[in-house]
């Protein structure tokens, strides 16, 4: 294990600590935009303050984009992507589906990620070429073959009341061509169950590149598969993700277009 990643995992552990004292009993709950749907706590910003601050104690030259407002950049190639408390809203309700995320980006590419759910206890994480793990046990996508067998998740954005590109056309063909589909208000949780195999895949719009950037990396190195809807190549920076087990990927881009054409 890399410096790198021993300073992701305990800093994402402190930070899940901090999540953890404070469930309950939260006394500022904010709205970043007009509706209702993003939500912001003093938590999530006591937590990305406290992220920041450490990792920068131990690499203090290195770049970071944060959610909360933290951007610092820097020559050098290393830039830490953060996601303070995914799944807030969940957070806000006392619901235990909420996690942090810490990615690292070298040079355009994410070569380690740890995601940390709480009151799960659950620590997610990887590093470039080295598999990837829960709870120090390596884990990997499910084997599930077919479409119709196989559990997914998606999620909604805050915006889906007023935005005509809202994912509710996708879910509905999903609904009537998998198993089941869940939605848990996490993506964080929802793409680290795609990598330990508790679903067999995740789609969704609109993601910011704190959401995915330490699970996207974790799904690849559990051997699952990470795209645009088309198939085409992927960035944390896109507004597209279809990350899956490998074996229902072709069948759930064909779901998505027959949605897009059906919209």
């Amino acid at each position: 294990m890399t410096q790198h990643l021993q300073v992701m995992l305990e800093v994402a552990r402190e930070a899940g600590l901090i999540q953890k004292k404070s469930l309950g009993k939260l006394i500022k709950i904010g709205y970043k935009g007009t509706g209702k749907n993003d939500v912001v706590t003093e938590v999530d910003k006591k937590c990305e303050a406290f992220i920041v601050r450490q990792l920068n104690k131990a690499f203090p030259d290195y770049a970071v984009l944060a959610e909360e407002g933290t951007n610092v950049d820097s020559k050098v190639p290393f830039k830490w992507v953060i996601d303070p408390l995914d799944g807030t809203v969940n957070y806000s309700h006392g619901h235990p589906a909420y996690a942090v995320s810490i990615g690292l980006e070298h040079k355009g590419k994410m070569v380690a990620g740890a995601c940390y759910a709480a009151m799960l206890d659950e620590m997610y994480y990887a590093e470039k070429g080295k598999g990837a793990f829960l709870n120090g046990k390596k884990i990997q996508v499910s084997n599930t073959r077919t479409l119709e067998t196989s559990l997914l998740c998606t999620g909604f954005a805050y915006d889906v009341k007023s935005n005509p590109d809202n994912n509710l056309n996708n879910f509905a063909h999903f609904i009537l061509n998998s198993q089941a589909v869940r939605r848990d208000g996490s993506a964080v949780i929802d793409l680290c169950y795609v990598a330990c195999g508790r679903y067999e895949g995740f789609w969704e719009l609109n993601l910011k590149p704190w959401d995915v950037a330490a699970a996207s990396l974790i799904i690849q190195e559990a051997g699952g598969k990470v795209t645009k809807f088309d198939g085409s190549k992927y960035s944390i920076y896109g507004n597209q993700i279809l990350a899956t087990n490998r074996k229902v990927h072709k069948d759930m881009m064909r779901v998505l277009q027959e949605a897009s054409f059906q919209k």
